[in-house]
């Protein structure tokens, strides 16, 4: 990904940021680069740290106070807040919502709402930017990625309906990473539904870059992808999501008769519809 130019650079010292998720993968990074770029960084995250407050973003009490917190050590004013909390369970889209699906709701979409919120009288008054993650699986239907995708799309229609009614005051930018490395994905691993190695694969940086990049931009980007690939893939899903559908229909097929996600229990129902080798391990 191209970097920001040393002109836009410039733009960024002496500006003051909360980062969410900021003990994260995404979150540390993106903290240590703004950090060195002379941004003043507070970082907000369950797991507290020097220079990140304590939080939990499901929890109404604790956002209000640790955004207060947050800008009060930033001096009173906040320029730049940067989502990144989320979690990516996995579920069975065709079962009632349990307590996984539940959680990336609260967390992928109502966390970033209750953040936002809070910290939008800061924003207001500073004129400041947001940023928010949504992901390129919120137009692109994995499998068993279901709940994720519902709440990653639903993240980039929040940020659509606060650029229309904060976006004269307020810049607001939406990022769509691909699949990255992260510790976001373990809980998926545990359930042998992992997208390892299905999906093309992007860095920690790219992420980081766009979202440096976005931070620095004269004007907030509206929709920023990580990579080339990545600006190339959401177009596609978003303009051709007939096509993409299809596509990945091919490939499931595939990757199942290839004995993908077999033997995990939560695949069994998607390998019987298929036909695939777990219908025949389960019999």
């Amino acid at each position: 990904m191209t970097p920001p130019s040393p002109r836009h650079l410039r733009r960024l010292p002496g500006r003051n940021a909360v980062v969410t998720g900021a003990s994260g993968a995404f979150g540390s990074a993106t903290v240590a680069v703004l950090r060195h770029l002379g941004v003043n960084v507070v970082g907000i995250d369950r797991k507290p740290s020097p220079g990140v407050i304590g939080c939990d973003v499901t929890d109404d009490g604790q956002v209000r106070d640790g955004v207060a917190e947050a800008v009060d050590h930033l001096g009173g004013r906040l320029d730049l807040l940067v989502h990144y909390a989320g979690v990516g369970p996995s579920v069975d889209i065709g079962h009632a919502p349990d307590s996984h699906a539940h959680q990336a709701l609260e967390v992928n979409l109502l966390g970033t709402w209750r953040v936002t919120a809070a910290a939008m009288p800061s924003l207001l008054e500073s004129r400041g930017r947001i940023i928010v993650t949504s992901s390129l699986l919120a137009n692109l239907q994995l499998p068993l990625a279901g709940a994720y995708t519902v709440s990653k799309r639903a993240v980039a229609a929040y940020a659509d309906c606060l650029r229309a009614e904060y976006g004269t005051h307020v810049g607001v930018t939406t990022v769509f990473p691909g699949y990255v490395d992260t510790p976001i994905h373990d809980s998926s691993r545990a359930t042998g539904a992992s997208l390892d190695g299905l999906v093309p694969a992007e860095r920690t940086q790219d992420t980081v870059m766009a979202v440096v990049r976005a931070a620095a931009a004269r004007r907030a980007p509206r929709d920023v992808a990580s990579t080339a690939l990545g600006t190339a893939a959401l177009h596609l899903t978003r303009h051709f999501p007939g096509a993409t559908e299809r596509i990945v229909s091919l490939q499931l097929g595939l990757l199942l008769a290839d004995g993908a996600f077999d033997g995990a229990e939560i695949a069994r129902g998607l390998h019987a519809r298929h036909g695939g080798p777990a219908t025949q391990n389960a019999s």
